[in-house]
């Protein structure tokens, strides 16, 4: 595993937003950026955008270096592209719906002056649109459980909770939000950036967990605080990210998964979300039941690509802290992440 020094006169940072039709996002958000990203270097990546993004970062964001994609590749090859253009130390990852506060880079840097080990970090994510509370994407700091579930602090699928200060502290996480992901540049290249197959949703999860499996460390502060829109590329009741979400997964458990529980644990999670689909039925919501069915068959088509895609597995790692948050919640009825344990 290679670490980079500790010298903090040798940490570099590029804040990269990632646009695409999002002219209006970026005067909204971009401001805050500007304001409080001291000693950044700022970058709009354009996914080929065919609105008039780029006039307007031309023209009202000057101090922007505006990055220009060829094509609109999704979230994962649209930064991939970017990146390579770039020289900083750390990249951070930041979607065009975010307003950032104060110092918020101050306690992000901090982390990675102290630990050469920790590869990733994301701050707090609240809501936007009610700033008391979590955002979805992210929250404190995310986990995933067994069958590959992911969740957050602060988020346990669609409850989220009122942020009273209970998760102000540093902390190691599983996975940290790609709607604010701070990387060491030598970590991402190492672990093979993002994995471009995904196209949109958990590709954060999949690269952390591949960091995870080199050795390194990935890690929430509550120190630093932002504010996310969500939904401004696809909400929730968008079928096409139900398909991203449960192909997504099951992509990163075949990738990642250690030993030879790989395939039980697939198959159990196949079921469940058979599950899910007739459930989808039931509500009448048969778009996101053939979105699933559509999930399904984009994984099988990929999984000899997979397959020669589980590279450093340890022999034996548990990569979950809980065995099935869906019986916590659904079953147990445990809604909090602070009453999981």
């Amino acid at each position: 595993m290679k670490t980079e020094t500790n010298k903090k006169s040798s940490l570099s940072v590029a804040v990269v937003i990632l646009n695409w039709n999002g002219r209006d996002l970026l005067r909204e958000f971009l401001p805050s950026v500007l304001k409080y990203s001291d000693g950044a270097n700022i970058y709009v990546a354009d996914n080929a955008s065919t609105d008039d993004s780029v006039a307007v970062l031309k023209k009202e964001f000057p101090e922007v270096t505006i990055i220009k994609n060829k094509e609109n590749g999704g979230y994962a090859k649209g930064y991939n592209d970017a990146l390579k253009h770039l020289e900083e130390d750390i990249f951070l990852l930041l979607n065009s719906d975010v307003e950032v506060t104060e110092n918020w880079l101050g306690p992000i840097m901090e982390i990675f002056y102290e630990e050469p080990k920790t590869a990733a970090v994301q701050p707090k994510l609240l809501d936007y649109k009610n700033r008391n509370y979590f955002e979805y994407a992210g929250a404190a700091g995310g986990f995933i459980d067994k069958l590959g579930y992911p969740y957050c602090r602060g988020r346990i699928f669609d409850n989220l909770e009122e942020d009273h200060g209970q998760y102000n502290d540093d902390t190691y996480v599983f996975w940290a939000s790609g709607a604010c992901l701070a990387i060491r540049k030598l970590s991402f290249y190492e672990a093979g950036a993002l994995d471009e197959t995904y196209f949109a949703h958990q590709e954060e999860i999949d690269l952390c967990w591949r960091l995870h499996n080199l050795g390194y460390k990935v890690k929430y502060t509550g120190g630093s605080r932002v504010y996310h829109l969500g939904g401004a590329t696809l909400n929730s009741m968008n079928p096409r990210k139900t398909f991203f979400n449960f192909r997504n997964s099951l992509f990163s458990l075949l990738k990642n998964t250690p030993g030879l529980s790989t395939l039980s644990i697939i198959l159990i999670r196949m079921i469940l979300d058979a599950l899910a689909a007739f459930k989808f039925i039931a509500a009448g919501k048969f778009a996101h039941f053939y979105a699933i069915l559509q999930a399904h068959s984009s994984f099988y088509r990929h999984i000899s690509i997979l397959l020669k895609k589980r590279k450093n597995l340890p022999k034996k790692k548990e990569y979950y802290m809980h065995k099935s948050i869906v019986f916590s919640y659904f079953i147990a009825g445990k809604r909090k992440f602070s009453i999981l344990k």
